[in-house]
């Protein structure tokens, strides 16, 4: 009987694979930090024989080389892929026999890039499942841009072709493990669900219900901006990633926190958005790890910054340490952890607060032109996506969406500015981007779902 198990990696949107007969194991686009697939293969006492990737990623670091290195594995890549380093070529219609009761079948799946595969895992009675990378996924497809917009309209095409030879090849019982599609800007549109089968996504995946020519439309149609991030994840994958170093970062302290604010570097603080607008250190931003921190930092930043980073435990820096080295930001130049008074030295001139409102406070601010004690909006910023923008807005609001802010604030108004996203996360970034930049800012915490029911006048 095989066994896939599934390493999630939630803030990037996306999932490796470990499948096993019980004695040696397969793992499929394993993440930067290979200790948890490491500890996973020692709690199963399976040894790795095979690291296989489907593609040249380009929304994280891969830990494929290190792991293959480390524990004497196989590595394989599509043979169209030129890259450096010590690797099996694959190709379609090669048989991986891993063991007696499993082998891998790779399958050309061209679309998400141009020379994707796809691995089917066989055992003793034919096909159990198929790791599609960014090829087919659960009610979506891989995007198709990340290669350049030029070659967009063409890898539609591939990926329309390549689900349905998927489809084509594999009964409706067999499972589909996908990298992409749980939060992942490399999907098309969102995943549908949390598993599924062949015989599902022949009934609900646009790719095998839609004509080539309306899917194609559709997916293009479709696809909103990606992090500027990516940029770099492709190269330093073909490369050959270095392994992962999470060794501590040096400790700054109050005077060194204060110089590297004042100096306009990126000081980040780690905790939730309700602690950091309760009280923060003043110029620093906030980014809380109860989000995907790495996706919009890295999305945020010049390519290279320096980055400190602000959190209540030594435990939460490093979490947050290993989720930058996901994408390739590899060291912190200082941290700190603690309180907010801690890091202001004890003076309490160094620390701020976030001013917050919700929905209904800004309809009756817009009505009213007063909001109580807060300063009443001389415009309002929506810094979503322009996706989401088309889909409805708040009537007469400016829109800069998140990554683009910091280049874009003297576009602004003089004056108070309220901001939100779809949620608050967003938002609080944004309004402590302002508060740095010297602007009054008041944070919407709250639901863009629920604006119109408090009476926030739309448009769509």
């Amino acid at each position: 009987m095989l066994d896939v198990r599934t390493i999630e990696t939630s803030s990037l949107g996306d999932r490796s694979y470990l499948a096993h007969d019980g004695h040696f194991a397969v793992v499929v686009d394993p993440q930067r930090d290979i200790d948890r697939i490491v500890a996973l293969a020692g709690r199963l006492g399976v040894s790795i024989a095979w690291v296989l990737e489907t593609h040249v990623h380009n929304d994280y670091v891969s830990g494929g080389l290190h792991l293959s290195r480390l524990t004497g594995a196989r590595y394989g890549i599509a043979a169209a892929d030129d890259v450096p380093f010590t690797h099996v070529p694959v190709r379609d219609g090669d048989v991986l026999d891993v063991s007696q009761r499993m082998r891998i079948r790779p399958v050309a799946t061209p679309g998400h890039t141009f020379h994707h595969l796809s691995y089917i895992l066989d055992g003793p009675d034919g096909p159990v499942g198929v790791f599609t990378g960014g090829s087919l996924l659960l009610g979506t497809t891989g995007r198709t841009d990340l290669l350049g917009q030029e070659h967009a309209h063409e890898l539609a095409r591939h990926q329309h072709t390549s689900a349905r030879r998927l489809a084509d090849v594999l009964p409706d019982g067999a499972a589909v493990w996908p990298t992409h599609g749980f939060g992942s800007f490399c999907s098309a549109t969102q995943a549908d669900g949390d598993a599924s089968t062949i015989g599902r996504e022949r009934r609900h995946n646009p790719a095998l219900t839609l004509a080539e020519g309306e899917f194609v439309e559709r997916t293009l149609a479709g696809l909103d901006r990606y992090p500027a991030y990516y940029a770099h994840m492709g190269a330093r994958n073909a490369a050959g990633p270095a392994p992962i170093d999470r060794t501590p970062a040096s400790t700054a302290g109050p005077d060194e926190l204060r110089q590297r604010i004042d100096a306009g570097e990126w000081v980040v603080d780690l905790r939730s958005r309700k602690a950091f607008a309760r009280s923060h250190l003043a110029g620093t931003v906030s980014l809380g790890l109860d989000g995907p921190m790495a996706t919009w930092l890295g999305w945020l930043i010049d390519w290279g910054a320096p980055i400190t980073l602000l959190g209540d435990t030594p435990d939460q820096v490093a979490h947050a340490q290993r989720e930058l080295a996901r994408i390739g930001i590899d060291r912190p130049a200082a941290a700190a952890s603690g309180e907010p008074a801690e890091w202001a030295g004890r003076r309490p001139g160094r620390l701020a607060s976030l001013p917050t409102a919700s929905f209904a406070d800004l309809a009756a601010a817009l009505r009213h032109g007063h909001a109580g004690a807060l300063p009443p909006p001389t415009v309002v910023l929506d810094v979503r996506l322009p996706g989401e923008w088309r889909e409805s807005h708040v009537r007469d609001a400016v829109h800069i969406p998140l990554p683009e802010l910091p280049r874009r604030l003297g576009e602004l108004p003089a004056g108070p500015v309220w901001v939100h996203c779809g949620s608050g996360y967003r938002a609080t970034a944004a309004a402590s981007l302002l508060a740095r930049a010297g602007r009054t800012a008041v944070l919407i915490d709250d639901a863009f779902g629920g604006a119109a029911d408090a009476g926030v006048p739309m448009a769509a």
